[in-house]
């Protein structure tokens, strides 16, 4: 096995484990109200935050290597380890945290046309994120216990990178998301976290069926 892409892969990993401990754990922390009733202790927190950034960013450079779309990719994981800590502790995807995340993303994303020489990704990837939000926005108003405009938002930025490699990762990325979201309901149904009247948050599952089918179609 080539040494190259695991050192890359073990490198990217430690600074994901930074990163979470450290920046991320704390804009986390700071984007929760004071007086959130759940709200997990900063140690918790940050080994929280530390072992999912390190997980996902290994993941992405195992896949990717070098490839000039990475650090949209890693920008896209980082921000959405971070916002799935607010969304799990109140329910909540701070316009704050999406906003910011949205325009990093698309920033980075143009240098990885430009080196790849690919312009054309970026009109893919301006569709993708009109489309996914369009699509819960519609979702929202069809029922807007099941889904917050916060998603809604969130979308943006999660369509925008999904599109960035075509329709055919934008749709597995978004089924991906329901197919996540279907199995955390389930499970905590059956461990009686929730009724079936409670709402489960989906923001953590819109990250998961990203970089899920960006890891495993991702080209």
């Amino acid at each position: 096995m080539p040494l190259a892409p695991v050192a890359l892969a073990v490198g990217a990993a430690l600074l994901g484990a930074v990163l979470g401990w450290w920046p991320l754990a704390a804009w986390a922390d700071r984007n929760i109200r004071r007086d959130a009733a759940e709200r997990m202790p900063l140690r918790a927190l940050r080994a929280w935050s530390a072992g999912t950034t390190a997980v996902l960013f290994g993941a992405l450079a195992w896949r990717f290597g070098l490839d000039p779309v990475l650090p949209a990719l890693l920008a896209l994981a980082a921000a959405g380890v971070a916002l799935s800590i607010v969304d799990l502790t109140e329910q909540r995807l701070p316009n704050a945290m999406v906003f910011p995340t949205l325009l990093v993303v698309a920033v980075l994303l143009v240098p990885a046309s430009a080196l790849t020489g690919e312009w054309l990704r970026l009109a893919w990837a301006a569709a993708g994120s009109a489309g996914m939000f369009l699509f819960y926005f519609v979702l929202a108003l069809i029922s807007p216990k099941a889904m917050g405009m916060g998603d809604v938002k969130f979308a943006l930025p999660l369509g925008l990178v999904l599109g960035w490699f075509g329709w055919l990762m934008w749709l597995a990325g978004l089924m991906g998301a329901f197919l996540v979201g279907g199995v955390v309901a389930i499970m905590a149904l059956a461990l009686r976290r929730v009724t079936l009247r409670g709402s489960v948050p989906f923001g953590p599952s819109m990250v998961a069926g990203a970089v899920l089918a960006i890891v495993a179609f991702g080209a």
